[in-house]
């Protein structure tokens, strides 16, 4: 059975649907409560809870002509200008915080022999989701509403590791990404199982500002391969952590919102939470 935050996030999900595919024609905030059968005040007021902003600001930020405007804009945001200035306070860029520590040839080479993860199940504001660590920082986070499926594709990663169910302070400070208050964000460390070419992508990934989105393509041209954009797209796929390491900010360069390896109803809530987020703090 269905908690209440599940359903919302349900309700919210499918309205983010509803405008992804009609929002030429702007819907009015009656027709959106409609879809999700709720009274166009309740639904603004749980929108407005769960997204942070009004439904119709977050149509404009989910249009396709708001993702083209970003990719555009090469000049300095408020956002941006507020950050470098020390005035960012409780919107300070998350990725600051966060480390990458790749597996030892080894540990990439055996599957996980030896190692051993802790994970635990947690809520957040796009739906349940499984995260897991090492000794060394958070090797596994993934949305994922069936916590059976969830662990066995954790396990398919790490075939021969160890496992406890366990919430352990690594992945506390990993969930702490979800709160509002992120003024006293702790270091984030991820501890990684990838090929050298993947973390690569990765840790570009990391660079790209909150609120911001880039292609492929720019991220093949930062780590040097201009041509690599079939395959920094893979890499961009084999993503182990969601949300932390944020390929949901990778757009295609026509402005399409793209696939996402979570459900592109999910990557497009987390862009238009994202945008809601730093407009907000200024």
């Amino acid at each position: 059975m269905e908690t209440q935050s599940q359903l919302n996030y349900h309700r919210i999900a499918e309205a983010i649907e509803y405008i992804k595919t009609n929002f030429k024609s702007q819907p009015s905030l009656d027709e959106l409560a409609e879809q999700v059968h709720l009274s166009p005040f309740h639904f603004q007021r749980l929108f407005h809870e769960w997204a942070g902003t009004t439904p119709k600001k977050f149509l404009q930020y989910t249009s396709i002509e708001h993702a083209k405007k970003l990719l555009k804009d090469k000049q300095a945001t408020l956002f941006d200008t507020a950050f470098e200035t020390g005035l960012s306070g409780a919107g300070r860029l998350h990725d600051l915080f966060i480390n990458i520590e790749g597996m030892t040839p080894a540990e990439y080479k055996n599957g996980g022999n030896n190692l051993s993860v802790s994970y635990s199940f947690a809520e957040s504001p796009f739906g349940n989701l499984i995260v897991a660590s090492t000794p060394k920082g958070v090797c596994y986070m993934a949305f994922n509403d069936n916590e059976a499926n969830a662990l066995n594709d954790l396990k398919q990663k790490f075939p021969n590791a160890t496992f406890l169910r366990k919430l352990d302070l690594i992945q506390q400070n990993a969930l702490f990404i979800f709160q509002n208050d992120w003024s006293k964000l702790p270091e984030i460390k991820l501890h990684l199982k990838g090929t050298d070419f993947q973390l690569k992508v990765w840790e570009t990934l990391l660079k790209i500002p909150m609120g911001q989105l880039s292609t492929y393509g720019n991220i093949a041209e930062q780590i040097g391969n201009a041509n690599a954009s079939r395959a920094v797209g893979t890499a961009i796929g084999s993503n182990p952590v969601a949300f932390l390491i944020p390929c949901h900010r990778v757009i295609q360069s026509s402005g399409n919102i793209g696939s996402y390896m979570w459900g592109n109803t999910r990557k497009t809530a987390i862009i238009g939470w994202e945008s809601a987020k730093t407009d907000i703090t200024l």
